[in-house]
């Protein structure tokens, strides 16, 4: 498995419990969703295969 990078969040609640609910709907933990959402946003814009960024 990826190494993961701790973050902290911040956003509006009504998003989250938004967000919360489809991934109820989809099996996913919320963390899992949050990932799928910006994975697909990062594809959608052509932006997800570039190179890695520098550490």
């Amino acid at each position: 498995m990826a190494e993961r990078k701790p973050f902290l969040l911040r956003a509006d609640p009504a998003l989250l419990e938004r967000v919360q609910r489809r991934a109820n709907d989809d099996l996913r933990s919320l963390n899992a969703q949050i990932e799928f959402l910006l994975r697909r946003a990062l594809q959608e814009a052509g932006r997800l295969n570039e190179e890695k960024p520098k550490k």
